[in-house]
């Protein structure tokens, strides 16, 4: 009949507490490792599938490159060859203009002389394009040259005296 009586302790107390926070804590840290190991997982395939597909495109990259590189070399041998045409192109246009140039502007101008000298004699006058002769002056004894020209001719005494 006596009844006992229970009574718990302050250390009890804390014990339980403290058992308390250390299980809950455990089951937080055991979900974040649950979800860790499953963004490991995903993260895994993710590397294995990119790697799947990355090889054979980094293969189609270096075919692509050497291709490149082999149609750089063909363009470059066909520029080199351009160039040698070109040299070898304005070597020949000096060469004939050398050569056939002066002949050509010779005949040219005998030409252009036969011409005007065959117009000159059928018409007995000066071609068209040729200047007509200055008139010839006559001295007149007495008279005095205008001033304008008086000025002129002065010019041209002083200059034939120094020369």
């Amino acid at each position: 009949m006596f009844r006992k009586r229970c009574y718990v302790s302050g250390g009890e107390v804390a014990g339980i507490l403290v058992a308390v926070f250390w299980a809950i804590l455990v089951s937080f840290l055991a979900v974040a490792l649950a979800r860790l190991a499953q963004t490991l997982r995903a993260t895994t395939r993710l590397v294995a599938d990119v790697t799947e597909q990355a090889v054979p495109l980094l293969a189609d990259a270096s075919a692509a490159v050497r291709s490149a590189q082999t149609q750089i070399d063909r363009v470059d041998a066909i520029a080199s060859d351009v160039q040698e045409v070109t040299s070898n192109a304005s070597a020949l246009s000096s060469t004939v203009a050398s050569t056939f140039g002066g002949p050509l502007v010779k005949v040219a101008a005998f030409g252009y002389g036969v011409r005007r000298a065959i117009g000159r004699k059928s018409t007995g006058t000066p071609a068209a394009d040729e200047p007509a002769k200055p008139s010839r002056r006559t001295v007149i004894v007495g008279r005095t040259v205008p001033s304008a020209r008086r000025g002129k001719q002065a010019q041209r005494n002083n200059r034939n005296k120094r020369d």
